[in-house]
Parts: C-alpha cells; sequence; structure tokens
C-alpha cells in the first residue's frame, strides 16, 4: 500500500459542505443528521471521534466542547459557534438526556461508524453531488478551509490533533492562486 501524496489527497469545499449539510434537513432524523455533518467539517473529526463524544465532553455554557483525538493525536477543547450551538441545543431537546453518548441511534445506544458513513452518503446523495464522499473527506475539508481562511499551521495542527506538522502541511499544497500578488 501506498501513501497518499498530496494530489491525492480528497476533500470536500465549502460549498459542498453547505448543500450536504443542507440536504441532512431531508433525511430521517433531521436535526441530528446536520449536527453530525457540520460537527465532521467544523471539528476535522474522524467518524470514530464523532462517536466516541459524550454527555460529559459538552460544556455548553462556555459554547465549548472537548475532542479526544485518535491515532495518538492530540486531544483539545474547540468553541462551538453559535449556529452550531443552537442546532446542538435542538439535538439535546429532542434526545433522552441520561444516556451517556452524544449521538444515539434508532435502538438509543451508541453510533456505529458505518452509520456515520451512511448518513454522509444520504445527504450527498440527496445534495445530488456526483462525487463519491467519504466521512473523512468532510475532516481534510476542514483542514482545506482553514489553510484557505490563512490560519497559521501551527493553529490548525493544534486543532486537527495532528502530532506531526508534516500531516497538517499536506493542506498547503492545493490553491495555486495563494501566489497571487506575493510581490506586488
Amino acid at each position: 500500500m501506498h501513501k497518499v501524496q498530496k494530489s491525492e489527497l480528497k476533500f470536500i469545499t465549502e460549498n459542498e459542505f453547505k448543500l450536504i449539510f443542507s440536504s441532512a434537513k431531508d433525511t430521517r432524523q433531521p436535526i441530528r443528521n446536520q449536527l453530525i455533518i457540520m460537527m465532521l467539517y467544523r471539528h476535522g473529526l474522524r467518524e470514530s471521534e464523532l462517536i466516541n463524544i459524550t454527555m460529559d465532553n459538552l460544556i455548553l455554557d462556555q459554547s465549548k466542547i472537548k475532542i479526544n483525538r485518535i491515532k495518538g493525536g492530540v486531544s483539545n477543547v474547540h468553541p462551538m459557534e453559535g449556529d452550531e450551538l443552537r442546532l446542538m441545543k435542538r439535538y439535546l431537546r429532542e434526545r433522552d438526556s441520561s444516556l451517556k453518548w452524544l449521538f444515539l441511534s434508532e435502538q438509543k445506544t451508541q453510533m456505529h461508524r458505518n452509520s456515520i458513513a451512511y448518513i454522509v452518503k444520504s445527504c450527498v446523495n440527496l445534495a445530488k453531488l456526483d462525487k463519491n464522499i467519504s466521512p473523512h473527506m468532510l475532516r481534510h475539508g476542514c483542514g482545506y478551509h482553514l489553510v484557505n481562511k490563512n490560519v497559521n499551521l501551527r493553529v490548525i495542527q493544534d486543532y486537527l490533533g495532528h502530532k506531526d506538522i508534516k500531516n497538517t502541511a499536506r493542506y498547503t499544497s492545493l490553491d495555486s492562486g495563494k501566489f497571487e500578488g506575493l510581490f506586488g
């Protein structure tokens, strides 16, 4: 198996995220599914990181969430923007607050990573995107989004939980337009 080269890294754009997020409103559990799509993209979460979020990870009075990274990544606390916080509160009102896991299956158990992949695929299909999009592509989309917003690479490294800056640096190789106006 060969390592993924920079040019092979698959990701979604911000516009694709908006289409996928919007299409989640047409699913069986629209609030939960919109929150799942938003959190995968905004926090650069892997499926396993998402499904392992517990109610104890939420710090709602400070509009924050503790992200526990896997693969030896660095865990940290992320802010939740207003729209995400409002969606989170709507979701929490409709679920049993005594249960440990944030995201629950219809059987009221912890969701499985395959369920996350299914939700993403369903939303992509509803959005009529002619692209095979996996949940991990939302994580990569987060990295590219932050680079394109000129966020410092060290900040992105911490945000995505990368131990090695090389894993973060791959997001800088995409936009040739970033060279425009460097000397003028």
